[in-house]
């Protein structure tokens, strides 16, 4: 669940864990974020969540240790396993974005991504119009040709709008930047998200002007015309995600 475009897959439907420990650590980890496992509680001991997940004391060892790494849980001898609150959480982790994603996050959550998420997609097209290779100016033109093949079809869609996204956090050559692509897919789930719940249609429609003058602008390193384009996507995005927020 931690690869690009799993949070796009993931609107057509939850998906099915691949083995016990995948699955216990998806249980855990939607149950901690969607409040089921409150923040500050002592998760059940371990035969109880054994009994629960149908696992082995092996599998599920394993699986509290992937939380812990994530930022979820500690375990404490003698204690047992706490949730941590959020401020502990890895959210530039995919599957955590997955799991409040699921459990639907909250408008003071959804106002500080934004916050982020504007800071981080124009200071990348900045960068990419100064950087990007050949290679990465094709592929610009590849998905936004199925940007617009797709705007009725919304997982195929958002996967060709996230992947525009993706392509320019290459192009800045930041690694830093690039280990964002979890967020700007978030950001690109979540706008879509709103969209389907408003009956929209045509996912394309809106802000294909701004896609074309963001591509053109890749392709001749025109940093005014990205950065122009990139600031209507972001504000029609933002709108989606922040309905209260002047467009």
């Amino acid at each position: 669940m931690s690869e690009p475009g799993s949070l796009v897959r993931a609107l057509s439907g939850r998906q099915t864990a691949r083995n016990y420990h995948s699955y216990v650590i998806a249980e855990v980890g939607l149950g901690i974020a969607s409040g089921r496992f409150a923040v500050g509680s002592i998760l059940p001991n371990d035969a109880e969540m054994m009994g629960s997940y149908g696992v082995s004391r092996t599998v599920l060892r394993e699986a509290l240790k992937t939380l812990e790494a994530k930022g979820l849980v500690e375990a404490r001898a003698k204690v047992g396993t706490r949730v941590l609150s959020r401020s502990r959480w890895n959210l530039f982790d995919r599957q955590v974005l997955a799991w409040i994603q699921e459990a639907g996050p909250d408008a003071a959550f959804l106002a500080s991504f934004v916050e982020l998420r504007e800071q981080i997609e124009m200071q990348t097209a900045t960068l990419a119009a100064a950087r990007r290779t050949a290679e990465q100016v094709r592929m610009m033109h590849y998905w936004l040709n199925q940007r617009s093949a797709m705007a009725t079809l919304c997982e195929p869609f958002a996967l060709a709008e996230f992947e525009i996204h993706r392509t320019l956090c290459e192009a800045s050559h930041n690694p830093f930047l690039r280990a964002t692509s979890g967020l700007v897919e978030f950001g690109v789930v979540q706008a879509t998200l709103a969209r389907i719940k408003a009956g929209v249609s045509d996912f394309a429609a809106e802000k294909s002007a701004h896609y074309k003058d963001l591509t053109d602008g890749i392709t001749t390193g025109d940093v005014a015309s990205v950065t122009s384009a990139m600031t209507a996507i972001l504000a029609q995005d933002s709108h989606w995600t922040l309905p209260n927020r002047p467009a």
